[in-house]
Formats: structure tokens, C-alpha cells, sequence
């Protein structure tokens, strides 16, 4: 056990977090590419005669219908991956997330069909929260519990970089649709384009996973016949609480930085300050790839200077990145993309959460414990906060940086708790990830 503790990662290890981080990002791509097309699809699946506000709203609601359908997929997933294996349930959801995007890419518009177009829509959307919901927690668990624990910071926050990537890919698709194709064409078919891709981009996830291996933590525990003989749910809510406060806590942290900075941004510059899509969607490329490095530092620097330390000094530099970006917007355009990069690699202080998550939990109810914080936190927060945002620009074009804001002080309070827990002999978050 010293020496799985104290290792460095091996090629094996360095093949199943590549697989893993890819198959991840194939998924994610499928699960975000509808906000980069939020105005387009708001245009052809709702009246055209409804305030822009309204629009907007509605068009951002279908999207958070994915995050609130998280938890049931999430949790049924995650309570088959604590009892019959992680690989399984891992596997299942590139599937389940496939199919329903490449219906999406087929689905007639409000003028052809009324109201049943959006209605569809929404029922893609809800087929695939719940395979995402699975997705995420099942990615952290199956590498956390493959590497050595002293690299499981660098672990988690490459696999968090792997699977946002997915988002950059969107970025990059959007972009060259944008750029090579005329409004009109975007309108007459373009759009459908990246979901017929996104579904493609899926059944390649599904076919690599084909070559990972079950973890050694869940195979241990099978052999030593110590797997949950209680509903893991239950397990979790009765004697896990305090990681379930802490991880819902740091979704929400992590909802508001990848949803506002880097998904919902490209939309309000393009609605809000007349700035062109393609210009838009080419400084959004470039703040993910900041923000896939972000992810990548903070997961190093976990593993160097620990969970809280790194999670307080991200929080402080995500408040000032932030917060710059959107103010500088409407006043310096032409630093857009020096503004929109910092933000973006502030947002890399996501690269902590997944740490955190995997050492909150017992390795017979780890997947469990994970996908019910993490889903039912991001159902909450992370499917309410498009909606919120905009319904508060309302009242102050700076809703988003002061929502960010928010959640980054929020962010250093936790990091203050989890500092005061380490200190702590008995801390109840030191939970040794290859035990049972």
C-alpha cells in the first residue's frame, strides 16, 4: 500500500486517465454544444413574436432542463456503480448521452411543428442530463481510485481539464460554423450540424472505453466482500453529511464559473455589447484553453500545498479575473481576449473540487456520495443560474460579474473550513481513498 501511495504514475496509469479525459470530453461536448447555439435555436424554436428577454429566458431554460434531470441518472448510475462496478456504469452513459443528440440535430423547428418543437427539445435535453449526471462523478471516481493518492490532486485536475476540453471543442465548432457560414445558412441548417457530430463524438467515446480496466479499489473490495450491503444512498445521507455541505458547496462554486465565464459569456457579449459571434466564440476558445491549463495547476498545486490553501488563493484571483472581464467589456473591447483569457484561467480553480469530492467519501459508497452532491448541487444551482443571471441583468448589466463574485467568496469560506478540518487529528474529510 506504501508503495501505490507514494508511486509515480506509470503508463498504465497515464493510459486509462487519457481515455478517460477523452471519452469525458467526446461526452461533454454533446452535453454543452446547445448554449453556443442558444440564439440560433432560440430564433427557430419559439414564436417570433416574443420579447428578446423572453426569448432568451425560455431558450436558456431548455437548456437547464439538462442540470435538473442530473440527480435521478446521477444517482441510479452511481448506486449500480458502487455495486456492480465502476466500468459499467462509466461505459453506459457515452450511450445514453448519443443517442438523444443526434435526435436533437433532426428535430424540426416551431414553424414546421408549433409548440411540440421546443417540447422535444426539452425532452433531448432531459434524456441527457440524466446520462451526464452519471458521467462527471463516474470520470473522478474511476481515476481517483486508479492513481496513487499522492497524485490524485494532478489526477483529477488534468481529468477536470480533460473533460472540459469537451467545451473547448464546442468552442472550436461553433467558431468554424460561424466563420464559414452565413447567418442564413446557420438558420437553414447549420446548426444541426454540431449535434450530428456530437453523436458521432459519442459512439467513438463509447468504443474507447472498451479498452479500460475496472478499478483496483472496487476489484479489492469484491474480493475482500466488503461492497455496501446497504442502499448507498442511504449510506451517504445518514453518515456523510458533512462531505455531502462540502461537495454541494464547491458544485455550486464550480456551476457558476463554467456556466457564467465560460458558457453563458459568448451570448451575453454577442446580445449585450454587440460583439460579433465569431469574435466572441474565438476569445471563448482561447479562455478555455486557459482555463484547461488552470484546471492542470490546480490539481498540481493540491497535491503540493493541499486542498484548501490552493482552493483560497483560486477563489481571491477568480474574483479579480472575473470581475475585470465583465467590467472591462463595455470599455476596452479590443483587450477582450487578454481579459477573457485571465478569466478563464482563474476559472481553473475548478481543478480542486474533484479532490475534494473523492477524499469526502468511503471508497463502498464513493460513487454514490459524489453523484448526489455534485447532481443535485448543479440541478439547483447550476441549471437556476442562466436563468437568474438573466433575469438580473434586469436590473444591472453587471449580474454576472457580481453573480461570480459571489460564489468566489463563497469558495474562500470553504476553503477556510477545509483548512480548520486538516488541522484537526480526527478531520472528517481525510478519508483514505483505498480503503473500503
Amino acid at each position: 500500500m506504501d508503495t501505490l501511495n507514494t508511486r509515480q504514475l506509470n503508463r498504465q496509469d497515464y493510459k486509462t486517465l487519457s481515455l478517460a479525459a477523452l471519452g469525458g470530453a467526446l461526452e461533454f461536448y454533446d452535453f454543452i454544444i446547445f448554449v453556443f447555439f442558444a440564439a440560433v435555436i432560440g430564433e427557430l424554436f419559439f414564436p417570433a413574436d416574443i420579447p428578446e428577454w423572453l426569448r432568451q429566458v425560455q431558450t436558456f431554460a431548455i437548456f437547464a432542463a439538462g442540470y435538473l434531470a442530473r440527480p435521478l441518472g446521477g444517482i441510479i448510475m452511481a448506486h449500480f456503480g458502487d455495486k456492480v462496478g465502476r466500468k459499467k456504469m462509466f461505459s453506459l452513459s457515452i450511450l445514453l448521452m448519443a443517442l438523444p443528440t443526434l435526435a436533437m440535430g433532426a428535430l424540426p423547428t416551431y414553424d414546421s411543428i408549433g409548440i411540440a418543437a421546443p417540447l422535444l427539445m426539452l425532452l433531448m435535453r432531459i434524456l441527457q442530463g440524466a446520462a451526464i449526471g452519471g458521467e462527471v462523478p463516474g470520470a473522478w471516481v474511476f481515476v481517483a481510485e486508479h492513481v496513487p493518492e499522492k497524485r490524485i490532486g494532478f489526477a483529477c485536475g488534468t481529468l477536470t481539464a480533460g473533460l472540459t476540453a469537451g467545451i473547448l471543442l464546442g468552442s472550436l465548432v461553433a467558431t468554424a460554423l460561424n466563420t464559414t457560414l452565413s447567418p442564413a445558412a446557420m438558420r437553414d441548417y447549420g446548426w444541426r450540424i454540431p449535434f450530428f457530430l456530437g453523436g458521432l463524438f459519442g459512439l467513438l467515446a463509447m468504443y474507447l472505453r472498451r479498452w479500460l480496466h475496472e478499478t483496483p479499489v472496487f476489484r479489492q473490495m469484491q474480493q475482500r466482500k466488503t461492497l455496501s450491503d446497504k442502499l448507498p444512498l442511504r449510506t451517504v445521507l445518514a453518515s456523510h453529511r458533512h462531505g455531502v455541505v462540502v461537495s454541494m458547496l464547491l458544485t455550486w462554486l464550480l456551476s457558476a464559473c463554467i456556466v457564467v465565464v465560460i458558457l453563458m459569456a459568448p451570448t451575453l457579449m454577442q446580445k449585450q455589447h454587440a460583439i460579433p459571434a465569431a469574435l466572441s466564440l474565438q476569445a471563448n476558445s482561447f479562455a478555455t484553453v486557459m482555463l484547461l491549463l488552470g484546471c492542470v495547476i490546480a490539481g498540481w498545486l493540491v497535491d503540493r500545498f493541499g486542498a484548501a490553501r490552493t482552493l483560497m488563493a483560486g477563489s481571491v484571483l477568480l474574483a479579480i479575473f472575473s470581475w475585470n472581464f465583465f467590467h472591462q467589456l463595455g470599455t476596452t473591447p479590443e483587450m477582450l481576449l487578454l481579459w477573457y483569457g485571465l478569466a478563464g484561467l482563474s476559472v481553473g480553480v475548478v481543478g480542486v473540487v474533484p479532490f475534494v469530492m473523492v477524499r469526502a467519501f468511503p471508497a463502498a459508497v464513493r460513487f454514490t456520495g459524489i453523484s448526489f452532491s455534485y447532481n443535485v448541487s448543479y440541478a439547483i444551482f447550476g441549471g437556476l443560474t442562466p436563468i437568474s443571471v438573466t433575469l438580473m441583468m434586469q436590473l444591472t448589466p453587471m449580474a454576472p460579474a457580481w453573480y461570480v463574485l459571489a460564489l468566489a467568496v463563497i469558495g474562500f469560506l470553504v476553503g477556510i473550513w477545509l483548512w480548520r478540518d486538516s488541522r484537526q487529528p480526527d478531520t472528517r474529510l481525510d478519508v483514505s481513498l483505498h480503503s473500503s
